[in-house]
């Protein structure tokens, strides 16, 4: 029977981290490990506010696992046990490994996933005045494409200060739920005029049926309107909304079901980005394995962080390499 271990682990951000709902110095994360036999695998979720989630619940739900479990536990049966999506994730995760390394086979291939290949990840530039958000974008300006934090008033100006600042870079915005509905026209020009090509959710998750009739200039993802797509139904009321989904494991409660995830969207001709929060690369390596079905993938967590695991996963600027198979999968 296997056994489950969880962990707090706290890994310190580069500077400070600020989106529209705050501002934050630490990744907090929980570790998972899974041991059957001789094997042992590993997961990482990070657990989130927004979604009602905290370290303390994460690990309170795992640790309500016996150890050693009374079951032969798979990953078919970890939504019937776990009801936090961050603890699902994380445990997900860890069993796809420990399937891995009893199988001596990757996980992609156990999955009837395409063997992963370097891409291109965005980088984060943090909410910030148009001055501070230009500098950041200076020293960022030879990265292929910028994701900037929004969400206030005054956007335009840190968008025209942010293109002023890396002229060739594509850019990406996500206002964190920021902006209002009188504000949307404007800032959908202003999104337009600067060459963004997808904004992510304009919108508060509950407020977001403006989406439908107005007009959308800029491609529209949902993010936090995207946190539980269990229901087919609700992925096709988002595609009446959105031009794409931002899909992450800690949302999507693991890699299993966000493999279905994806390829529902597909169904419904919703664009795919692969997200992540700010993580080390054990959260990032099973994401990686999606990157092949998305148009942007945003699985820069380690390169906001002031340190990463050993081994972790290797980034040449925005280039990112397939996770080492001893650090996952």
């Amino acid at each position: 029977m296997p056994t489950i271990t969880a962990e707090r682990q706290s890994w310190p951000i580069a500077g400070t981290f600020t989106i529209s709902r705050g501002s934050k110095t630490a990744a907090d994360v929980v570790s998972v490990t899974v041991t059957r036999g001789s094997a042992t695998g590993r997961g990482e979720c990070v657990p989130y506010p927004r979604y009602g989630e905290t370290v303390a619940g994460v690990l309170a739900e795992l640790e309500s696992l016996a150890n050693p479990a009374p079951y032969d536990l798979d990953r078919s049966g970890v939504p019937r046990i776990l009801q936090n999506h961050a603890a699902r994730n994380a445990l997900d995760c860890a069993l796809w490994d420990l399937e891995a390394k009893e199988a001596g086979a990757p996980v992609w291939r156990l999955a009837g996933l395409a063997e992963p290949q370097p891409a291109f990840t965005a980088f984060t530039l943090s909410l910030g005045s148009p001055e501070a958000m230009a500098a950041a974008a200076a020293q960022a300006a030879h990265r292929p494409l910028l994701k900037l934090k929004l969400g206030r008033p005054d956007d335009r100006a840190r968008l025209e200060a942010v293109r002023r600042a890396a002229p060739d870079s594509r850019l990406i915005v996500d206002a964190n739920e920021g902006w209002t509905g009188d504000l949307l026209p404007a800032m959908f020009a202003a999104c337009r005029d600067v060459g963004v090509e997808l904004v992510e959710q304009p919108l508060p998750a509950g407020d977001d049926a403006l989406l439908e009739s107005v007009a959308r200039p800029v491609p529209v993802c949902a993010d936090e309107s995207a946190d539980d797509l269990t229901s087919p139904d609700r992925l096709a009321q988002l595609a009446r909304r959105y031009d794409a989904i931002n899909v992450k494991l800690d949302k999507s409660g693991g890699l299993t079901p966000a493999i279905a995830i994806v390829r529902e969207a597909q169904r419904l001709k919703l664009d795919v980005m692969v997200g992540c929060m700010v993580g080390t690369s054990l959260s990032m390596a099973p994401a990686f394995l999606l990157a092949d079905s998305a148009r942007w993938i945003d699985l820069d967590g380690p390169l906001l962080l002031a340190r990463d695991r050993e081994p972790g996963i290797r980034y040449e600027g925005s280039l990112m390499h397939p996770p080492p198979r001893d650090l996952w999968g």
